[in-house]
């Protein structure tokens, strides 16, 4: 157990090494508790317009029970946190932000509300947020997954693709679920009411499932070019260096009223100043703060933000931020792990094919 965003969390289980826990998701299938994560709903008839205040997604446009992976902005165009929304109705947004951001999430939500809801933007109704405290959040993630969960219900999961949810009944208990995740991997995110969290994940964790730790978790998002926030993202970061541009509503790049819309459109117009890029570093693993420099080892020209060695790939991956400039693909560049330039090349990201159920 190691101290994470406030909580307790569990590295690994029982004798399973991050490696093997990791493989075995990539092969198989695995169980990782995220109910640290912060769950909320967002109600009322103007919700879909208040949260397109607060991200720069097209929300009013998502089909019901569909999902945005989409970004909190400050007044700077930073990235307060990233979040996935799921829209359950015009007037139903179910939204996914980070344990580590709770704090900042939850004051930032509340002064938004009071602001929109005693604003003229209210004057057809006002929203409502309601925190799902102590709900349990599971992420079954594999290849095995949908062949695994498929046995607890009569709900035809084939019909559920990447990026949608719904009500399924899973062992007797309806619960929310939603596919995808943070792996690369086919798999479901399944929110569970707290007095039945033990219930399910003891229903969930039967063999070939094994349960997996943030270790396996960290490896595997590195893979799938998933960022951390407080790593890979943080306030003084936009969504165009960041590489999530596409995260941005086409509707709402030139005419969107969002907090944070002006620094954004002037990134997206002149480019921003540095971006993030994948990298394969030759020799030993770059971890988070080594510097990246020009290939004459003077120039420092960015940060990594997370590396690993890849237990996929049988290399050391790194993601990072170089200045404009340096982030095309194959370009070469050193990074200095322990005091010695390593000679690393810029990599298209994901690391791995993602294998998402498209139907």
């Amino acid at each position: 157990m190691v101290p994470f965003a406030g909580y307790a969390m569990p590295l690994s289980y029982g004798s399973v090494g991050q490696v093997a826990s990791h493989n075995h998701v990539r092969t198989s299938a695995g169980l990782f508790d995220v109910g640290h994560m912060v769950q909320s709903n967002f109600r009322g008839v103007t919700a879909a317009a208040f949260l397109e205040w607060l991200t720069p997604s097209s929300l009013k446009s998502l089909s019901p029970y569909s999902s945005a992976l989409s970004v909190i902005l400050n007044e700077n165009g930073g990235i307060i946190d990233d979040t996935v929304i799921t829209k359950h109705s015009d007037d139903a947004f179910y939204v996914v932000t980070n344990a580590g951001r709770r704090d900042r999430d939850l004051a930032w939500f509340r002064q938004k509300l009071e602001e929109w809801n005693s604003g003229e933007q209210a004057k057809d109704g006002k929203v409502e947020h309601e925190v799902l405290e102590d709900w349990g959040l599971v992420a079954l993630q594999g290849p095995q997954a949908a062949e695994y969960l498929q046995k607890s219900t009569s709900f035809d999961l084939a019909k559920l693709t990447f990026g949608k949810s719904a009500y399924v009944t899973i062992g007797g208990f309806t619960l929310h679920v939603a596919r995808g995740g943070y792996t690369g991997e086919d798999g479901f995110e399944i929110s569970i009411p707290p007095s039945q969290t033990v219930d399910v994940v003891q229903l969930l964790s039967q063999s070939p499932v094994q349960l997996a730790g943030l270790g396996a978790r960290d490896s595997l998002r590195l893979e799938a070019g998933m960022c951390l926030y407080g790593n890979d993202l943080d306030e003084d970061t936009s969504p165009v260096e960041a590489g999530l541009s596409w995260v941005i509503g086409k509707d709402r790049k030139e005419s969107g009223n969002f907090i944070g819309a002006d620094s954004l459109r002037k990134h997206l117009k002149d480019g921003p100043p540095r971006r993030r890029v994948g990298l394969v570093v030759e020799g030993a693993p770059a971890r988070q703060g080594a510097q990246i420099f020009a290939p004459s080892g003077k120039d420092m020209i960015g940060k990594v933000t997370s590396g690993i060695p890849s237990p996929t790939l049988n290399k050391n991956i790194a993601m990072g931020y170089v200045l404009s400039g340096w982030h095309k693909k194959g370009t070469e560049v050193e990074v200095d792990v322990r005091n010695k330039l390593r000679k690393a090349v810029v990599t298209p990201m994901p690391f791995i094919k993602p294998n998402y159920w498209r139907g």
